[in-house]
């Protein structure tokens, strides 16, 4: 019988591995292939089938994966990531399961169950360049799943693959949660972030090699041991080996602050090492050393030498961010006092509260006008005092230009492009406010607060799913989170016909109670036939408020059909238009 010939299809291929397997399995063979088979069969099999991927072979410490859809595969990847992390915080540190993940979109061939061919290699040398815990995609991947998931991308530029004939555009996906060489989890953007690139071997003896790169790998690995720090894997760094580099290319393509470098020379019986700290957006030299010890004991100088560096390193990384922070302080101490006064009445959101904090604001604003944090929080202050989407049209203009001088002033403080998308969003301008918005989650990955404005952009968007796996994260990140967290979730599974757990979510609203979080459980209940409880809320809404008005309360949607939807519900429940 004739075999099956081979057949070409579009894909997109995931290669993932896991970071330092060979120290996994010298330190316990037996337990980490335990392990391993448990993640597969807890993790890896079903967040794969969920999004309708396939196992196409198992590699040693890796995986091949293939997905019909690009957005599938970075689902399925941001998944198996959070969940390693939340898996291993089961488990000692040393044991910690962590995996690197490359993504490509791209051609391959079918030969059986098995698929060859550069889209495949591709995505192979992709997973070398991801930091550990991190996902690295090609620009092909990027564009088919920008604006469809709620990640962050940060472009690292064109890369020279090994075997790749072309260079390739690469991503990292931005909010993933990274892990250090060593496998203790970190996050991308509250760490101050570091590169130790491969020391030079100046000995001019190609065979010594191994020493400069043996200092090299000591350092990372030391560093990595600091939870204060994000350390760059070896993998990564070491992709400029040989190479006349330039730091501040290097800080954008791996996405880190701080760049160290150095050599090494053996010279007879002494060794000579010289290393360097830079900040790599500036290119300045932070701190450089040069050490000379005797040869006698080679790893004792080794390990001397890295205990001196890593101490030295540690300490000015940490002087340098206590710097860059002052920096961006107001120098006026009582303009600070009253951001901090104004932000405790913000959370109180009472009428009374909002006046008193933009006055707290203005306050601010007056005594340091090159307070950008300050004129964010006023942005935000004149929007509540007038009812947000409700405000007339002096008010939002006003609080855009806050926003906006916010943004100018501080363009690296998430807060300040968190609150111009919420200035854009009461203006209708859509694809703006998602754009700072977005910016904002990449400058602070963990901001719950900045999620749930994300995630309530997108559910007047027609992207309400987006909007509700969002806004999840947002809780699980804050447990203790405000009561409108439950007024956006409620609203973006309204959105979604998903009426039970949109009426749950409303009902979980404590405090505040206003009329238009009962319209919106009537309408809930509408929805669902339930019109004689529907009627009894809507009958509590008048009560409470009794010129209320469907047309005048209805917020805003991108899409009219959402709010036809909306207003459907409502008056159902009997609410007048």
């Amino acid at each position: 019988m004739a075999e099956k010939p081979a057949t070409r299809r579009l894909a997109a291929i995931a290669v993932a591995d896991v970071v330092g397997y060979s120290r996994l399995m010298e330190a316990d063979e037996v337990g980490t292939l335990a392990v391993l088979k448990q993640r597969r069969v807890e993790i890896l099999d079903p967040a794969v089938r969920a999004h309708g991927g396939r196992i196409v072979k198992l590699m040693g410490d890796g995986v091949l994966l293939e997905f019909a859809s690009a957005v599938n595969a970075v689902k399925a990847a941001l998944e198996l990531q959070t969940k390693f992390t939340q898996a291993n915080q089961a488990v000692r540190e040393p044991r910690h399961i962590v995996l690197r993940i490359g993504i490509n979109l791209g051609d391959v061939i079918g030969e059986g169950s098995d698929i060859y061919g550069d889209g495949v290699n591709i995505a192979a040398r992709l997973e070398v360049l991801a930091q550990p815990g991190g996902i690295c995609i090609s620009a092909k991947v990027h564009e088919e799943v920008r604006g469809k998931i709620d990640a962050a991308f940060a472009d690292m530029g064109e890369q020279l693959l090994k075997n790749i004939a072309t260079p390739v555009r690469a991503y990292r996906v931005g909010y993933a949660a990274a892990a250090s060489a060593a496998g203790s989890a970190h996050t991308l953007s509250d760490k101050p972030s570091l590169a130790v690139l491969p020391f030079a071997n100046m000995s001019g003896d190609g065979q010594q090699q191994y020493f400069s790169d043996g200092i090299t790998e000591d350092i990372i690995t030391e560093l990595s041991r600091f939870r204060s720090l994000l350390v760059i894997a070896r993998n990564s760094s070491f992709q400029y080996r040989d190479k006349g580099v330039d730091v501040r290319r290097v800080g954008r393509e791996l996405g880190v602050r701080y760049v160290v470098e150095g050599s090494v020379r053996k010279m007879g019986g002494k060794v000579r090492i010289t290393a360097q700290l830079i900040d790599a957006p500036s290119a300045n030299h932070l701190w450089s050393e040069r050490y000379d010890r005797g040869i006698g004991d080679l790893f004792a100088v080794q390990d001397e030498v890295t205990r001196t560096i890593v101490a030295t390193v540690t300490g000015r990384v940490e002087d340098a961010e206590i710097r860059s922070a002052a920096g961006k302080r107001t120098i006026m101490p009582q303009a600070h006092d009253c951001l901090l006064r104004g932000i405790e009445h913000f959370r109180g959101y009472g009428a009374d509260d909002n006046r008193l904090a933009r006055e707290l604001f203005e306050q601010a604003v007056a005594l340091d006008p090159r307070f950008g944090l300050a004129h964010a929080y006023l942005a935000m202050a004149l929007l509540a005092e007038k009812g947000y989407g409700n405000a007339p049209a002096a008010a939002k203009e006003r609080a855009l230009a806050c926003a906006l001088t916010a943004v100018r002033l501080d363009p690296g403080e998430a807060r300040c492009h968190q609150f111009l998308g919420v200035a854009y969003r009461f203006r209708d301008e859509y694809d703006l406010a998602i754009r700072h918005l977005e910016r904002a989650a990449a400058l602070n990955p963990n901001d719950d607060s900045g999620m749930t404005q994300l995630a309530a952009v997108l559910a007047v968007c027609g992207r309400a799913e987006e909007a509700i796996d969002l806004i999840r994260q947002a809780m699980r990140l804050n447990p203790f989170h405000p009561d409108w967290y439950w007024k956006i979730f409620g609203n973006a599974l309204y959105t979604a016909r998903r009426y039970e757990e949109a009426l749950e979510a409303h009902r979980r609203i404590a405090v505040n109670k206003r009329p238009w979080y009962i319209a919106r459980v009537a309408a809930c209940l509408a929805q669902l036939g339930r019109h004689e409880d529907a009627r009894a809320e809507a009958a509590e809404v008048l009560r409470l408020k009794p010129d209320f008005r469907i047309s005048v309360e209805l917020p805003h949607y991108k899409n009219p059909a959402d709010a036809d939807h909306v207003r459907e519900g409502l008056r159902k429940a009997g609410l007048p238009e």
